[in-house]
């Protein structure tokens, strides 16, 4: 989940170095899978009774909020 997390923030940060808005569309999408990935782990986690419900709902509404926004980012620039 770290990784992928980082990740996030990496492909966007890559992405927006001055380069052309498609190629910003598609590190954000590099970013979405990420988002998609933590949102799996989480489901992994907490069947495995490594999280509870709470801890599962909570970085589980933020993930799913950081994912709305970066779809909403890749939207402006298409």
């Amino acid at each position: 989940m770290k990784r992928a997390a980082d990740s996030i923030a990496l492909n966007i940060a890559e992405g927006s170095t001055g380069q052309s808005k498609p190629e910003f569309v598609r590190f954000l999408g590099y970013g979405l899978r990420s988002g998609i990935e933590i949102i799996s782990a989480l489901y992994i986690a907490k069947r495995r009774k490594l999280i509870d419900e709470k801890q599962f709902e909570l970085y589980y509404n933020k993930t799913e909020k950081l994912i709305t926004s970066i779809q909403a980012l890749r939207k402006t620039l298409r």
